[in-house]
């Protein structure tokens, strides 16, 4: 009686089939192999967080830190950056004080109209308060009605334990 290869796995393994070192023949692989899938995430995460802070706002200021949470992010906002030095961008692009206003008229459309979309102040810890409070007075003043300066979070609280001012260093 002769038996086909079918037949002799078949019946478990009797007959004349012999196992080589304690092992059978395997099936087919059902397993997904998730290596090369891991290999590809961690990639990509890298890649992420590496790319990240470049895709923040062009101009760099250091924002000061206070405790208030984020806002939920809204379509292209107009944001006034103030750097420590005084210097003034709308957006990307430096803007003398005189031209600020009309310059922001000019991105939100029609004088009234646009007055109601808000505009960001991104201020410099450094920079100088009298420039910002002149930013924002000629904001408020030309029919800008939704002021908000940014800040970064993770700052002082403003409990019981706060934070003690820095010290003048000595011999100055």
């Amino acid at each position: 009686m002769a038996l086909s290869a079918n037949d002799a796995f078949a019946a478990g393994g009797r007959g004349r089939r012999r196992r080589r070192g304690g092992r059978g023949r395997r099936g087919a692989l059902s397993e997904i192999n998730v290596t090369p899938l891991v290999d590809v995430m961690l990639v990509l995460l890298i890649v992420f967080m590496i790319s990240a802070p470049l895709l923040t706002a062009g101009v760099p200021v250091e924002l000061p830190k206070t405790e208030a949470g984020s806002l939920q992010d809204q379509a292209e906002p107009l944001t006034v950056s103030i750097r420590a030095n005084g210097q003034i961008f709308v957006k990307e692009d430096e803007v003398p004080f005189a031209g600020l206003a009309p310059r922001l008229h000019a991105m939100a459309g029609a004088p009234g109209s646009g007055t109601t979309k808000p505009i960001y102040v991104r201020a410099d810890g450094k920079a100088p308060y009298a420039i910002v409070a002149q930013v924002m007075a000629a904001l408020s003043t030309t029919g800008f009605t939704s002021i908000n300066l940014i800040t970064d979070t993770g700052g002082p609280s403003s409990g019981a334990s706060a934070a003690k001012p820095p010290e003048e260093p000595a011999g100055q």
